[in-house]
């Protein structure tokens, strides 16, 4: 795997900070190229970003975000920018459709976005979902959902990586154990089983034969996984919702970033794909 472009689409002038701060940690870290984007909207327009296309050609992006984020008594993303590759990039359009030509002419390796925002909204949910799914397979990073210190030291410590038990979850771990081995970080795999509790006389209760049987099964794949795959790594089981249990796992390993084979449709886990977004409070890469 080789990270050697990250494409960074923004709003303006609300930039998502702590995801231009994970996007510098890793481009130094893998010594990638910045593609630093902005889909020129009415509100950008309304906020300052030049409406005449000589004048948008000569207006510095990078130069904007980081004193929109010095107002925002944010010193730090000034410095870490500093020696970095950037290339800025402007562009007329929907969201989905610039991002995705975008991504294929940088030959961009990994796509890093926040979880909210105009830019988001277009990309990622409702119908441009379909139509990314068949634009690009780079895969997304996305922010917390959450609201996060925004001049807090990005680390990885601690990586999940959420299986579904389909040909996806092979490319998923892949890139898991990779970040975990580049960073040092202690790897867990998870899985969710279906829901084990019934309701019957008196309230619900736990089918313990039926929830014994599910784990059992899951510890048998992801062990035959780790085989195949040549990795070892923690486990985690859990049952029942699936963005709840991915939440409490990640809460529980201390996980700074979860890994997943979603996508916006298909399969069981991937059909929670934008909740667990939402539920989880760290980053999500979706490869």
């Amino acid at each position: 795997m080789n990270l050697k472009k990250i494409l960074v689409p923004v709003d303006f002038p609300n930039a998502s900070l702590p995801v231009l701060h994970q996007a510098a940690t890793l481009a130094h870290h893998f010594h990638s190229e910045m593609v630093m984007m902005h889909v020129v909207t009415m509100l950008s327009h309304a906020a300052g970003v030049p409406e005449d296309n000589s004048h948008l050609a000569g207006w510095n992006m990078v130069a904007e975000i980081i004193k929109a984020a010095q107002n925002e008594r944010d010193q730090t993303l000034g410095p870490e920018l500093d020696g970095l590759p950037i290339q800025r990039v402007l562009a007329k359009g929907g969201a989905s459709k610039v991002i995705v030509q975008t991504s294929q002419e940088v030959k961009a390796d990994l796509i890093m976005m926040p979880s909210r925002g105009h830019t988001f909204d277009q990309f990622l949910l409702g119908s441009a979902a379909i139509k990314w799914q068949h634009g690009t397979e780079c895969p997304i990073w996305t922010g917390c959902h959450g609201k996060e210190s925004q001049s807090q030291k990005f680390e990885i410590r601690s990586v999940l990586c959420a299986l579904d038990f389909t040909a996806q979850d092979r490319k998923a771990v892949e890139w898991a154990a990779y970040i975990a081995a580049e960073f040092g970080a202690c790897l867990t795999l998870a899985y969710v089983t279906p829901g084990v509790e019934s309701w019957g006389p008196g309230g619900s209760y736990v089918n313990t034969k039926w929830k014994d049987a599910l784990v059992s099964d899951a510890v048998r794949h992801i062990a035959e996984l780790q085989r195949n795959m040549n990795i070892k790594a923690e486990v985690f089981i859990g049952s029942g919702d699936v963005p709840k249990v991915l939440c409490h796992a990640a809460k529980q390993t201390k996980a700074d970033l979860l890994v997943t084979g979603c996508r916006p449709y298909g399969d069981r886990l991937r059909t929670h794909a934008y909740a667990i977004i939402c539920a989880v409070p760290i980053p999500v890469l979706n490869v």
